[in-house]
């Protein structure tokens, strides 16, 4: 009853988003505010698309978040397996300094950070938008946590037959991770699809926009359209909220799997 009450209490805010997203602009802005809607309209959708040009803000959002989870998914996994399965000097001192980066917030160094993207030369680009998102701290942690649980006999075996690092790595480790680089994946793949604050701050060419900076074109100086914000929202949260829903299961299994060992 506990969960069942709190997933209500979570899914309410999206239901409501819905709901004012089809709502006739007098509608969202009456008092007092009704939850179902006298006059349902889709204007508010066919508003958005005509205001802003939303694929190309998808394509936009798509290239990024499908670069930096590729990018995550091979480092990760790659310094995973190093911290898990090779010993060395310095490897629990570097892991720990590692996991720190993952307590710092990117605003305390967001500023050193544009002026170093802005020496690049990578000021509204794809690059300079993907560069703070190519390597996740909490990622490297969650597949060493998950390459832990591989017997040490089948590396070995692996070595024995003359294998080398490199292909133990892409055929033994990479697959036996397959359901922690799903669940990887998904976590991944929705950070940056969300990541707002950043390409804020370094992109000023609107062909360039996220789908989140697209939604800042509904917000005015001293009004906010919130029946087409809210369209534009759903449009932004419904594609990540497809791929969760196909590949949950790889989540669950990964978490589960992983587990906190080491």
């Amino acid at each position: 009853m506990v969960l069942i009450l709190g997933s209500i209490l979570m899914v309410i805010p999206f239901v409501w988003m819905f709901v004012t997203s089809i709502k006739p602009s007098i509608e969202v802005l009456s008092w007092p505010p009704s939850f179902i809607p006298k006059s349902p309209t889709l204007e508010n959708y066919r508003t958005v698309f005509r205001t802003a040009p939303f694929l190309r803000y998808f394509l936009n959002t798509f290239l990024i978040s499908t670069i930096s989870t590729l990018s995550i998914l091979f480092t990760s996994s790659l310094s995973g397996f190093i911290f898990a399965k090779h010993r060395f000097a310095g490897r629990n001192v570097l892991f720990l300094v590692m996991l720190t980066t993952a307590m710092i917030p990117l605003e305390t160094y967001m500023i050193s950070l544009y002026i170093l993207i802005n020496k690049f030369g990578w000021i509204n680009t794809y690059q300079g938008v993907v560069a703070p998102i190519l390597v996740m701290s909490f990622g490297v942690f969650f597949m060493r946590q998950s390459i832990l649980s591989i017997p040490d006999e089948l590396l070995d075996a692996a070595r024995i037959d003359g294998s080398s690092e490199w292909r133990i790595y892409t055929t033994i480790i990479l697959p036996l991770s397959r359901s922690a680089l799903g669940a990887l994946a998904i976590f991944s793949y929705m950070s940056a699809w969300a990541f707002f604050i950043w390409p804020l701050i370094v992109i000023n060419d609107r062909n360039l926009y996220t789908m989140e900076l697209g939604l800042t074109m509904f917000q005015k100086r001293f009004t906010v359209d919130y029946g087409l914000i809210s369209a534009g929202s759903i449009i932004a949260v419904l594609p990540i909220l497809i791929i969760f829903l196909i590949l949950q299961k790889n989540i669950i299994e990964g978490i589960a799997i992983t587990g906190l060992k080491g």
